[in-house]
């Protein structure tokens, strides 16, 4: 999942992670390794794992990320390991990450599925990231140059969401998750043990 700063992601995921029909351990969140510091309310381990710069670049050296981008002059990257012991399980994974990000992803895991995040407008942007009060005026500008060069990547993504309502969003998000695992690809070990099932019934 990937979106411009300010266009309503992070209430997405969360919004996800609470809706019904959503199974709860059915889909997890990957939380990613960052080089900068923590915000307020922030925990270790469960927003982000946050280390130094060395302790990124050796990992780095190592080939430990899935993916890995510079944003906003941090370092941000998903762990390999992490990832794929939640595959194997069968378990889906949510990654929140950048334009950057998701060409690694879909270059490394082109089964992957993607998903864009618009805001309604540009005007709309910039209200939020003004309506958070975290950042002063030069920041809000810089963010809004980055989004300005991140949006024209929406085509490149498997789906689009317009988060003009949050409501709205969530249940757009939730049907494309749902959606996806009812594909014939995921259901084809269920659905052949119920025909087996069936078929023997009907000719006992």
């Amino acid at each position: 999942l990937s979106a411009p700063s300010g266009a309503g992601k992070t209430t997405l995921i969360k919004n996800l992670f609470s809706r019904e029909g959503i199974p709860r351990g059915s889909i997890v969140y990957s939380v990613s390794h960052t080089t900068r510091p923590p915000r307020p309310g922030e925990i270790a381990g469960k927003d982000y794992h946050f280390i130094d710069r060395p302790t990124f670049e050796r990992m780095i050296g190592e080939e430990a990320f899935l993916e890995w981008a510079q944003v906003h002059r941090n370092l941000y990257g998903t762990a390999r390991s992490e990832v794929m012991s939640h595959l194997d399980r069968g378990v889906d994974v949510l990654l929140d990450i950048d334009v950057q990000g998701a060409r690694q992803v879909r270059q490394h895991c082109p089964e992957a599925l993607s998903i864009f995040v618009l805001p309604p407008s540009l005007g709309e942007l910039e209200r939020r990231l003004r309506g958070r009060n975290s950042d002063d005026g030069p920041e809000i500008a810089r963010r809004m140059e980055v989004a300005l060069s991140e949006i024209p990547e929406w085509e490149r993504y498997d789906y689009v969401i317009i988060n003009e309502d949050a409501e709205r969003a969530g249940v757009e998000l939730a049907a494309i998750v749902l959606g996806r695992r009812l594909r014939v690809e995921r259901m084809r070990e269920s659905a052949r043990s119920l025909w087996s099932s069936l078929a023997g019934a009907h000719n006992p």
